[in-house]
């Protein structure tokens, strides 16, 4: 029987589900950068149709949120995420045996269901389950560790496809996900429902009053915002820094400095800004993108180091919002439910932000980034009209 840990030990809970989410970022979101050209060439495609495929994916996360949430507030997360580990294992399997195109298409449909029970929503409420109001640093804790998907996953996922091909490099996360994250998430404790929060978990005073519908729409519009404005940069910042006046050699630099930019923030909002209220960091991390565009229109190619470590810093700690900010603002009863609804519109726009980006780039040249600074700027704003709990 695998031994189960409890839920005092912070540390444990946060190193178990920090590496399972790990293995689910890696051998999801991303694989595509690595595996979908060979997936293509192998079945007569066109990358484009792969990473449509995955945009499929996404779309598919988003519309089972709100019920995984809703399951982990009721039960606890740890059934939910074991789930996940086996529903992933299923789709790389299906990608790994697909003949034809429909049968990618259909095994990235169930790679879309993993990632709508599987990625940091359900993370997220899972440490809400366990801690209630006061998972903001468990929650920081696990985004800490997963920021290093990107990281462990691309050289991963090329080292199995230049040994063994991309098929057997999808059969090798499955076997990961059995082997190593789905024993870590049946260690995690069982969670406590949030809708029956224990009383040593609540803030003192009354009751909180429910959410207001203004509210939840500028929080919703503020992680729809954040994930078109990360995701387009995860797709074009070489190209972008490239329109800039940067180098190729420079473009691919900056490029490798988001993910530590992205790590250092995480540790600076567990550290020295977990005094502050969520709403703070989130406000100040919201204005990191546009002050970066402005840095690289004004100064050009040269600034393309400056503007990777501030957007890297902002969407880090923008990351973690995502988890604290409902908390925070919401309270946890019935938080699974609510940070799914939340976060499916993000998901699908989060589809969308490669194709619209690249359009305004291939049009607008280095101005596009205006674009997601405009953007930027209408997140700050969103963020400024919300009020504290």
């Amino acid at each position: 029987m695998i031994p189960r840990l409890p839920a005092t030990r912070r540390a444990g809970v946060v190193a178990a589900l920090g590496t399972s989410l790990t293995v689910a970022w890696a051998s999801s979101y991303y694989i595509p950068a690595v595996l979908a050209v060979p997936m293509a060439e192998d079945l007569g495609l066109s990358p484009v149709w792969v990473f449509g495929a995955f945009s499929m994916a996404m779309v598919v996360s988003a519309m089972v949120g709100p019920w995984a949430g809703a399951r982990i507030d009721g039960a606890g997360g740890r059934g939910v995420l074991i789930g996940s580990n086996l529903v992933f294992a299923t789709g790389l399997v299906m990608l790994a045996a697909a003949p034809t195109p429909v049968m990618l298409f259909a095994g990235w449909a169930v790679m879309g269901l993993g990632m709508g029970i599987g990625l940091y929503e359900a993370g997220f409420a899972t440490l809400t389950g366990i801690y209630g109001t006061k998972a903001r640093g468990p929650i920081t804790g696990i985004t800490l560790i997963a920021g290093f998907a990107s990281t462990v996953g691309w050289p991963l996922s090329a080292l199995m496809l230049a040994t063994w091909g991309w098929r057997e490099a999808c059969l090798g996360w499955a076997v990961i996900h059995l082997v190593v994250a789905l024993p870590l998430n049946a260690c995690l404790p069982s969670g406590t429902a949030t809708a029956r929060v224990p009383a040593d978990m609540e803030v003192d005073g009354p009751p909180p009053s429910p959410p207001s519908r203004l509210a939840l729409w500028l929080l919703a519009f503020v992680f729809a915002a954040t994930w078109f404005n990360a995701t387009a940069m995860a797709a074009h910042l070489p190209g972008l820094l490239q329109a800039a006046g940067a180098s190729s050699a420079m473009a691919i630099a900056a490029g490798a400095l988001i993910g530590p930019a992205q790590v250092a923030a995480r540790a600076l909002e567990f550290g020295l800004m977990r005094r502050f209220h969520p709403l703070i960091s989130a406000r100040m991390a919201a204005a990191a993108h546009p002050v970066a565009a402005v840095t690289l229109i004004g100064f050009g190619g040269p600034a393309a180091y400056v503007f990777a470590l501030l957007h890297g810093a902002g969407n880090g700690i923008l990351t973690i919002a995502k988890g604290t900010l409902p908390l925070a603002l919401f309270g946890p009863a019935g938080y699974g439910q609510r940070i799914g609804w939340l976060n499916a519109p993000a998901r699908i726009l989060q589809a969308a932000a490669p194709l619209v980006f690249g359009a305004a780039l291939t049009l607008w040249g280095a101005q596009a980034i205006w674009l997601t600074a405009g953007i930027g700027l209408l997140t700050l704003l969103a963020l400024a009209l919300l009020r504290r709990r």
